[in-house]
């Protein structure tokens, strides 16, 4: 891109979240990212050191006003029995002033802790969980 206009930068205020299809309104952050792993390559007359990549791996975090205790419902019984919770997350970031909007799936996302409760006087309850991901796929991407 050459040039582009202040108001183009998408604003995180305009983003969403569905995790298993039940929209979030109470989303404040959202962050998806994949690391990819590598090894290291030695070769010969070369001061460089040289990778290859060999997997990755996904990971994210959310970030809720607490307002219910849908992570208890989706979580609590499945470890009570010892099983696993695997839900699929849809992003979206839709600023009206930017170019275009981009739009994520995650699939096989795993919560990493369930916080049965967690609250202090004068502040605002907040959720914040850490997840990780096996697969992906973009659904809309910013021109």
């Amino acid at each position: 891109m050459d040039n582009f206009n202040a108001s183009q930068v998408m604003s995180g205020t305009q983003g969403e979240i569905w995790i298993d299809g039940q929209y979030m309104a109470e989303v404040t952050a959202f962050k998806a990212e994949i690391k990819l792993i590598k090894e290291e390559v030695n070769q010969v007359k070369r001061m460089f050191k040289q990778y290859k990549i060999t997997g990755c791996e996904g990971s994210g975090n959310v970030k809720l006003n607490h307002v219910s205790s849908f992570f208890i419902d989706l979580m609590a019984e499945n470890i009570k029995h010892a099983k696993q919770t695997t839900c699929t997350i849809i992003a979206k970031l839709d600023d009206p002033d930017a170019i275009g909007s981009e739009r994520i799936v995650i699939r096989d996302a795993t919560f990493d802790k369930l916080t049965l409760m967690d609250w202090e006087a004068k502040k605002l309850g907040t959720d914040d969980y850490d997840f990780t991901f096996t697969d992906f796929d973009i659904l809309d991407n910013a021109v």
